[in-house]
């Protein structure tokens, strides 16, 4: 071998190199789940990717690993899109901003406030990314704000064959891509709607009493722009309200005491027994938007990652009525449950949005590392929440049958339909998807 072909041959094995890295105990952010794929690939442009789809036998979309089932696992190739993490524009006439889809919503946010510009809501976690959440309808809180996949005006994504399709706000089927359960093919570019930048203050009470959640829920969850209860079932009490208001509320002034909770006087995590280190500031300090709508800093390590999470969307009519009936089963979960948090969802016309056409109200559940109870008692809160037309969250652990789900979306039919137009050959097809989208 010549020199030119040596150093030919050796560029591109280093090439290789930085593209995949063979995955054999790579898990998933909670650990839960090691992911059984051949290898992982971290195409950094679309050249990159394309060469990795057409040369995988099947593959699936890798976000930020922050889904607890196995909607993101697969046999054959898994393609990371981490590497494809850059805001590409900010048009600020439509108030748009295109970003690849890797990028993780607190860096998107720091770039974004500091061109002068925000997002209407962030989920609890700032470390996940765009592309993931959005594919699994993944939200924040408030009574105003849908999902982070609201948020969203147009998506571009590369299909089996190697191309691109992009789709934009009002066009046909746009409401059924977006929250698209990694089913169409790799997002690789989406499009967000922005406002101008605003700051919140942080609120947190304790020790709310259920009963007053019959007369007074809606109350509670028009005091501020993102609210959420956290409770551990003990008493029928929700143990921290906490409140995030917009500096230009009208209502912004702080109170000793709300519906009978008291104002905390030290920062707390949700889970009180926890350093509250790694938890956006409260007592009302300001802050940016991106640093107080999370519940987590990005620069730390948030939560407990070794958990589980389950997730239960009712509409919000229902609401008092499903947290009691949770609350009446509650000795059956409580020994392996670390918190429950309680979040309100504006209504979106997205086909797989759990919040499609519909004000939700979402009973999450962080579990302690323990998969046979936790996987038991499953399926007996979702028969004390079936009477409310209960939906999961689709990357969180759920038991409920493919018959049941299908039933509770309206258009379910039509994203079966756009998923078998779109992708004809199941390349995108995964054990998930086989018995969730597919029955």
């Amino acid at each position: 071998m010549n020199r030119q072909d040596f150093l030919r041959k050796s560029s591109l094995l280093f090439m290789a190199s930085q593209i995949y890295v063979p995955s054999t105990s790579e898990t998933n952010w909670a650990g839960n789940l090691t992911y059984a794929a051949k290898k992982i690939v971290y195409p950094s442009n679309v050249e990159e990717l394309r060469n990795e789809i057409l040369t995988s036998k099947q593959a699936k979309a890798l976000g930020s690993k922050h889904s607890f089932n196995t909607i993101a696992n697969t046999t054959e190739t898994l393609i990371s899109t981490s590497k494809m993490n850059q805001v590409i524009s900010i048009d600020s006439q439509k108030m748009w901003v295109w970003v690849e889809a890797g990028i993780k919503y607190g860096i998107l946010g720091l770039l974004l406030d500091k061109a002068g510009y925000a997002l209407h809501n962030l989920a609890s976690l700032p470390h996940i990314s765009v592309g993931g959440a959005c594919a699994t309808a993944t939200h924040g809180s408030g009574d105003g704000n849908g999902n982070l996949s609201s948020a969203v005006c147009g998506v571009e994504i590369m299909k089996a064959d190697g191309t691109l399709q992009r789709w934009e706000f009002g066009q046909p089927d746009f409401n059924g891509v977006v929250v698209n359960l990694g089913a169409l093919g790799i997002v690789t570019k989406m499009a967000l709607a922005i406002q101008p930048k605003f700051e919140v203050s942080q609120f947190v009470f304790e020790n709310l009493s259920m009963n007053q959640l019959k007369d007074h829920f809606d109350e509670i969850y028009q005091e501020g722009y993102s609210v959420s209860m956290f409770t551990h079932w003990e008493n029928k009490t929700i143990n921290q309200l906490w409140i995030k208001k917009r500096t230009d509320a009208k209502n912004i002034h702080p109170v000793k005491s709300y519906f009978g909770a008291t104002a905390a006087t030290n920062h707390l995590h949700p889970i009180k027994i926890n350093s509250p280190v790694n938890c956006t500031d409260q007592m009302g300090i300001a802050g940016p938007w991106y640093e107080r709508l999370p519940h987590f800093k990005m620069g730390f390590t948030p939560s407990n990652s070794e958990e589980l999470q389950a997730e239960y969307f009712v509409p919000r009519k229902y609401a008092y009525q499903a947290i009691m009936a949770v609350e009446a089963i509650h000795s059956v979960f409580s020994p392996y449950l670390f918190v429950t948090e309680i979040r309100s969802i504006a209504a979106d016309e997205l086909w797989l949005s759990p919040a499609y056409q519909q004000d939700s109200i979402a009973i999450h559940f962080t579990w302690k590392p323990d998969t046979p109870n936790v996987m038991a008692v499953l399926p007996k809160i979702e028969a004390a929440l079936e009477p409310f037309e209960v939906k999961p969250h689709w990357g969180k652990l759920f038991t409920m049958s493919p018959q049941k789900l299908h039933s509770r979306y309206s258009k379910f039919k039509d994203f079966q339909a756009l998923a078998k137009r779109l992708d004809p050959n199941g390349h995108w097809a995964n054990e998930f998807l086989r018995r969730n989208l597919w029955g």
